[in-house]
């Protein structure tokens, strides 16, 4: 009998493991994959660290969260700067005054103010996606970097999704092009799945093994269970589907020595069926004579597929609310971006691992 059993080895199981076996509780690890790491998974292609389920660019503003990383790793100096590809143009990406100048010519932030002011369309109350960034940057910006990507990533039409969405992307009258604005930023030399394995060490794991399927066994076994896993999917679906984005990833290993000359180049046009194209070996500078390209596939989720994003409006969240309090919190511990039904980051997940080992134990 395991006073854990930690379904999922990802972040947030991983994190739990090791603070609690280090604490003198016993845990077993058990993921359905065939190896830990969760999406955070890299693997090694000729040397380039690949991020098998999409870049995992590290980033927070918490000196407690960075210092907990460093233990288990050394950060690179990376920081995000993709670009967006609309037709044949390239523009500097997330909005700032190299785009702006890129668009329209403007070389000083009072420009770019006064030819925003111009296309901003007036509109009291934002209500959606599409309404709060036209009331920031306007039509042409509207669609040439956001309107089709959107659709794509999300398969709904912007106007019905909520605007926290978009949000969460910076818009500059600068010229710093940095996506995040956390002062810590970087990508673990060698890649992620080095992490998993130091947490991991010493504490057994059982991968290729479906909890679902098998629960009464793993129940059994485990004084308590901490479930990674979607919500829907542990009662069975008895309250409905969560709505839920998933992703197809396309990989490819090319004989030459670079593709784009940068991380991830976005194409931002609804014609072209993937969001973005991702060359790996940029995440650590590499200088190989061949290199990995992933394209990205956004795609409907049924239940054959990975769960990636949560679709969270409101009809959605409230069905996971009604989920979340079927849970019997006397032997389950949920966490994670699936249990929580929550567009996390990397450090939002560790957080909440971090909270959930100070809550249990006592």
């Amino acid at each position: 009998m395991y006073d854990y059993v930690i379904v999922g080895a990802g972040l947030f199981g991983s994190i739990f493991a090791r603070e609690m076996t280090d604490r003198g509780f016993s845990c077993l690890v058990i993921d359905k994959r065939r190896h830990i790491g969760g999406n955070c998974y890299t693997k090694d292609v000729g040397g380039i660290a690949v991020h098998e389920y999409g870049p995992h660019i590290f980033h927070t503003n918490s000196d407690r969260i960075w210092k907990y990383m460093n233990k288990w790793c050394e950060f690179n100096r990376f920081s995000y700067h993709p670009k967006v590809r609309y037709g044949d143009s390239l523009y500097s990406f997330p909005i700032n005054m190299m785009t702006l100048y890129q668009l329209w010519g403007v070389k000083t932030p009072n420009e770019a103010k006064d030819v925003l002011n111009t296309k901003r369309i007036s509109i009291t109350n934002p209500s959606n996606l599409e309404e709060w960034i036209l009331s920031q940057v306007g039509e042409e910006i509207y669609q040439k970097f956001i309107y089709g990507y959107t659709k794509k990533q999300w398969g709904k039409e912007p106007c019905r999704l909520p605007s926290s969405i978009i949000k969460r992307i910076p818009i500059r009258l600068t010229w710093n092009d940095d996506y995040f604005d956390d002062k810590y930023q970087g990508i673990p030399i060698g890649g992620y799945t080095a992490i998993f394995k130091k947490m991991l060490k010493d504490i057994p794991v059982e991968t290729g093994v479906d909890y679902i399927r098998d629960r009464d066994k793993w129940d059994s076994i485990g004084k308590k269970i901490v479930y990674t896993g979607g919500l829907d999917e542990f009662f069975d679906f008895s309250l409905g589907e969560l709505e839920w984005r998933s992703l197809r990833f396309e990989h490819e290993n090319l004989n030459i020595s670079d593709f784009q000359g940068n991380a991830a180049i976005n194409y931002t046009h609804e014609d072209i069926p993937y969001t973005r194209i991702v060359e790996h070996k940029h995440f650590e500078f590499g200088k190989q004579n061949h290199t990995v390209i992933t394209r990205e596939y956004p795609q409907k989720w049924d239940r054959r597929k990975e769960k990636y994003y949560p679709v969270n409006d409101e009809k959605n969240n409230h069905l996971y609310n009604r989920y979340k309090n079927l849970v019997d919190q006397s032997k389950y511990i949920i966490g994670g971006r699936l249990a929580d039904y929550k567009y996390y980051d990397m450090h939002q997940v560790i957080g909440s691992a971090l909270s959930a080992i100070n809550i249990h134990n006592k």
